[in-house]
């Protein structure tokens, strides 16, 4: 349970996966799920005019270095595609661990898709995930990750980008 008496990166590992950019060749930093009981990916899409939208997947691998890359399956994802006039997010069911992001012009976009280590392939030495994001046009994209909660408290929990 996160406490009203800590500061929230003390209790969790916040990580830039991706800095806001076009998706074309960009590729999300992974992150390891070693210290953490989950992970909350937060992708912002910021579309212009005359988008096509973005192919979001999840990835996992045995370590940070992409080792072994393989799909991660998921069936659920949480958005918001209009977070200038709400802040719901709406629980959306996913086919095919893939969806695409919205293709509304002049559009802010809030994706947020949380991932139990459970389901990673552990018995085959996966412990890591990423976001995958497809080519897009006219989009800036960004990847947040929050890593909660720390399984070993300390004031600066341990690194999530090295193994």
């Amino acid at each position: 349970m996160i406490s009203s008496n800590a500061l929230l990166h003390e209790q969790c590992k916040i990580v830039q996966g991706l800095f806001p950019i076009v998706p074309s060749t960009s590729v999300p930093d992974y992150v390891s799920l070693k210290s953490a009981g989950k992970l909350a990916c937060i992708i912002s899409i910021d579309n212009g005019a005359t988008v096509t939208g973005t192919a979001i997947t999840l990835k996992q691998a045995q370590a940070v270095a992409n080792t072994g890359e393989k799909a991660l399956a998921f069936t659920t994802m949480y958005a918001n595609v209009d977070p200038v006039n709400t802040d719901v997010l709406t629980e959306t069911a996913v086919t095919s661990n893939t969806f695409t992001s919205a293709t509304t012009n002049d559009a802010n976009l809030m994706y947020v898709i949380y991932v139990d280590p459970a389901t990673l392939d552990t018995a085959n030495g996966f412990d890591c995930v990423r976001v995958g994001t497809g080519n897009g046009v006219n989009c800036v994209t960004s990847v947040l990750y929050v890593l909660y909660p720390a399984k070993y408290g300390r004031a600066n929990p341990p690194a999530a980008i090295t193994d």
